[in-house]
Parts: structure tokens; sequence; C-alpha cells
């Protein structure tokens, strides 16, 4: 399956990071098509209809209202129609234990969220590049893992 843009899902209940996100994507050399939710249970409410566009990417934040991020994963990694789909959460900060939990309950990457732009285009570019390259050329997703 090759095409030319990736399909990313944003889960982020605050409308600056929402603008964050969208405006890098907009400036990244690989063509990016965002949804965005507000919080999980809308989130698994679409990922689990029936005519959902399963994403390349879902970047989720930590602490998400109405279902958390925990939990939100765990239905993620139990379906089969999310194999392919690469689940980056991202926080301000985390202890070890709660990182460590982020990839135990099936997130593929962890990324601590810069506090200012230039840091975070170089992080969501990386993340989004090191993923296009698994797309266009088949690699398998599940053994995929990353820390930034």
């Amino acid at each position: 399956m090759n095409k030319e843009y990736l399909n990313v899902i944003l889960v982020d209940d605050d409308e600056g990071n929402q603008i964050f996100f969208k405006n890098i994507f907009k400036d990244l050399k690989v063509g990016v098509k965002v949804q965005i939710f507000n919080n999980g249970r809308d989130l698994m409410n679409f990922l689990n209809s029936e005519d959902a566009l399963i994403p390349e990417i879902l970047f989720m934040k930590y602490d998400i209202p109405k279902k958390n991020s925990l939990e939100c994963l765990e239905e993620i990694k139990i379906d089969f129609r999310f194999d392919q789909m690469v689940n980056v959460i991202y926080s301000d900060e985390l202890s070890v234990g709660e990182e460590e939990d982020v990839f135990v309950k099936g997130a593929n990457v962890f990324m601590k969220k810069p506090d200012n732009y230039a840091d975070m285009k170089k992080v969501l570019s990386e993340i989004i590049t090191i993923n296009w390259q698994y797309h266009t050329s088949g690699l398998n997703k599940n053994n995929f893992i990353m820390k930034v």
C-alpha cells in the first residue's frame, strides 16, 4: 500500500496542543492528514465504528478525559485491525514506571513533549519520517519501539 500521505489521529483535549501539532504536520516533508479527538471515549467510538479509516499513526496525550490513554491502548492492542497502527503516547513528564506501563500496554513510541516549537517540530518530524519508512517499505510495525 503506497500512497502520498499518512493518516494520523491526534487525541488531546488542549486546543493549543491541537493547533501546535496541526501546524507542525503542515510543515513536514511527508504529507499528513490529521483527524482530532478531544477524549479517549470519542476516539474508541470512532475506531470501533465499521467505517473507520484506521490511521497509520495515533498520537495520544497520556492524560486524556473520559477514557484514559492506557485504557485505550489496552482496547487497541487486543483488536487485530489495529496491528499496523503505530501508537505514540506523549506527556510533559512521566515517571519511569509510567513510561514502562505505556510500552507494556501497547505503545510503540513514548514522546516527552518538548516545550518549544522548534524541538517539537524536530521530534515529530523524526517520528513521522521513521513511520513513513516503515509504511512505504512494508516493514513489520509490531517490533517498532522508540523513546524520544
